[in-house]
C-alpha cells in the first residue's frame, strides 16, 4: 500500500505528541472544569431576557441535563454558570437549578454594586456556597467605567472583595480593560476574571493599541487577575477557520502576558453554538495545549479555576481542590 508522505508526517507528528503527552489524544483523559456556561429556560412563563426569540440557534432550553449530554463524553466534569439575565430574581432561580445537578460547581450572578440594596442581596445569596460572585462590565446597559468614581459603587465592590468572591467582566473592549485595571486599584485583593479576550479585535489605532498593551502588562503583575481563553473562534472573510494556526498568535500573546497560572478554559455554551458545536470549541483549545506540557494543560483546564473561583466540589468525578 502506498503511503502519502503528508499523511505519514501528520501521523508521525501525532505519535510524537502522544508519546510526550500520552493522554493528549484521548477525549476524556483530563478532567475539565468549564468556567463559562449560561443556563436559561425559554419555556418559563415569565420568559427570558436573553436570548432573543429570533435567534433560532439559541432560543431553546439550555439546562444542565442538556449540557451534560453534550459534554460528558468529552471529559467535562463540572461547570460554572455565568449570568445570562439582569433580573435579580434569577440569581436565586439559577441557584435552585444548580442545586439539582452536581455538574454545576458554582454560579456567577448578576447584582449591581452601586444599588442601595446590594449589601443585603449579596449577604443573602452568599450564604449559598455555590454563589461565587457577580459579573459586571459592558452588558445590560451598564458601563463599568461610568461607575468607578461613584462612592456607593466603590463601597459595593469593597463588600465583594471582603466576602472573598470573584468579579467576572463582560464583553471586553480596550476601555473596559482600563476600567478593570482601575477597579483592581480600588479593590486590590478582589479576584477578577476577564472574559473572552481572544474575541476582542486588536485595536487599529496606534495610541489605543499602545495603551491597551500597557494595561495588559500591568495586569501581568497582579496575580489575582485571570483571563479566560474563551470565544476563540472568529470569522475571517465570512468564514470560521477551524485550524489552530489562525488563532495561535493571539493565544500565544495572552498566554505570554498572564502565564500558565492565570488562564482558564471557558466554552461560553450555548452562545458558542453561534460559532461552532461544543466539540469543536473544546477541540480547538485542546489542540493549542498539545504544544504545552501536561501540567500546563491541567492548569488551564481545571486547576487555575480553583484559584480564580474557589468553586465547590460536588461529585467524585470532579478533581480535588
Amino acid at each position: 500500500m502506498r503511503v502519502n508522505r503528508r499523511s505519514f508526517l501528520a501521523a508521525s507528528g501525532a505519535s510524537a505528541t502522544a508519546a510526550a503527552w500520552p493522554d493528549a489524544l484521548q477525549a476524556a483523559a483530563m478532567p475539565i472544569i468549564d468556567t463559562h456556561i449560561h443556563l436559561f429556560d425559554t419555556t418559563r412563563k415569565e420568559g427570558v431576557p436573553w436570548p432573543e426569540k429570533t435567534n433560532k440557534t439559541l432560543f431553546q432550553p439550555a439546562m444542565p441535563d442538556r449540557y451534560r449530554k453534550i459534554t460528558g463524553p468529552l471529559g467535562v466534569v463540572g461547570a460554572i454558570k455565568v449570568e445570562a439575565s439582569p433580573w435579580v430574581s434569577d440569581n436565586q432561580w439559577v441557584l435552585d437549578v444548580a442545586a439539582k445537578d452536581k455538574i454545576i460547581v458554582g454560579v456567577i450572578g448578576n447584582l449591581d454594586p452601586g444599588k442601595p440594596e446590594f449589601a443585603k442581596q449579596l449577604e443573602g445569596l452568599h450564604k449559598n456556597p455555590l454563589y461565587l460572585g457577580i459579573r459586571y462590565g459592558n452588558l445590560w446597559g451598564r458601563n463599568l467605567a461610568d461607575e468607578l468614581d461613584k462612592p456607593e459603587f466603590r463601597a459595593g465592590i469593597k463588600l465583594l472583595e471582603q466576602a472573598n468572591l470573584t468579579l467576572d467582566s463582560a464583553n471586553p473592549t480596550p476601555s473596559l480593560i482600563h476600567a478593570l485595571l482601575r477597579l483592581s486599584d480600588i479593590a486590590p485583593k478582589l479576584r477578577i476574571v476577564i472574559d473572552h479576550l481572544p474575541q476582542m479585535p486588536t485595536p487599529t489605532d496606534a495610541a489605543v493599541l499602545k495603551s491597551y498593551q500597557g494595561h495588559l502588562q500591568e495586569f501581568a503583575k497582579r496575580p489575582q487577575v485571570f483571563v479566560k481563553l474563551s470565544e476563540v473562534f472568529r470569522k475571517v472573510n465570512g468564514e470560521i477557520p477551524r485550524d489552530i494556526g489562525t488563532y495561535r498568535a493571539t493565544l500565544d500573546s495572552l498566554y505570554g502576558v498572564f502565564g500558565e497560572d492565570r488562564v482558564l478554559y471557558g466554552s461560553d455554551w450555548p452562545n458558542s453554538d453561534n460559532w461552532l458545536p461544543y466539540p469543536e470549541v473544546l477541540g480547538l483549545v485542546q489542540k493549542y495545549f498539545q504544544s504545552k506540557t501536561p501540567a500546563q494543560a491541567e492548569k488551564y483546564f481545571w486547576k487555575n479555576s480553583v484559584k480564580a473561583y474557589r468553586w465547590v466540589k460536588r461529585d467524585a468525578s470532579q478533581p480535588g481542590a
